[in-house]
């Protein structure tokens, strides 16, 4: 499968079992519509490659910061772990071409929704653990998710820093505004807007409307120049 061989070159391993990667990528929509064996989804790479994730970053921050207490571990691994950090993550993938989706899936947006792209995320994650072996799934964890966590916390942190930006250069009101609503009432999509002073300065899409807010926050701060996590904690 072509795009199978393209994802990885993307991601810079060649699998040697390639129906571990065809199943990290297929979601339980297309499995379902083409009435596929019980279990063939993602859904259980995705539990295997959620608990490397979380070992390997666990390490990573252990020996990063041995001044950091057991609390600010915690947090700051919970920031790099949650849906959205992960979903904002595969983008340098284009991850959302290359899943899987049912029709009805498919045409709802779920090329783009968070929840879809995370959990695939992690499915790859667990796909290349059972190839390869720990070395390999940790490597693509540092390349893909550990590359840059301050920048990941900005992410994360991204309404709380936008708001001591704001009150910090007196840059006017900051508010959050709804500019679109889409989708049916149980697979709701929506699209933020960051708004300081009147003027917009970013937008977000999300599944809820807080996690549209953090992205169009942090596109704000982007727009705004950056600001380093650590220059506000």
């Amino acid at each position: 499968m072509k795009k199978l061989q393209e994802f990885q070159e993307i991601i810079g391993y060649h699998f040697q079992q390639e129906g571990l990667l065809r199943q990290a990528l297929t979601h339980s929509s297309y499995a379902n519509e083409r009435h596929m064996k019980k279990l063939y989804n993602n859904e259980r790479l995705e539990f295997l490659g959620d608990a490397v994730l979380e070992i390997v970053t666990s390490e990573h921050l252990y020996q990063l910061h041995p001044e950091w207490a057991e609390g600010e571990l915690t947090r700051v691994r919970a920031s790099i772990v949650c849906e959205q950090t992960l979903a904002f993550c595969t983008r340098a993938l284009h991850l959302g071409d290359y899943v899987l989706l049912g029709k009805g899936e498919e045409h709802t947006g779920g090329r783009e929704r968070k929840s879809v792209l995370s959990d695939a995320f992690e499915a790859v994650m667990g796909a290349i653990y059972l190839d390869g072996g720990f070395v390999p799934a940790k490597e693509f964890i540092h390349r893909f998710v550990l590359n840059d966590i301050e920048h990941m916390q900005l992410f994360y942190d991204s309404k709380t820093i936008l708001q001591e930006i704001v009150q910090g250069q007196n840059l006017g009101g900051l508010v959050y505004e709804l500019v679109e609503e889409s989708g049916p009432a149980h697979n709701k999509s929506y699209r933020m807007e960051a708004r300081i002073g009147g003027a917009a300065m970013g937008s977000g899409t999300g599944a809820t409307k807080k996690a549209a807010e953090q992205e169009a926050a942090y596109r704000a701060i982007l727009r705004l120049g950056g600001k380093h996590v650590s220059e506000v904690h």
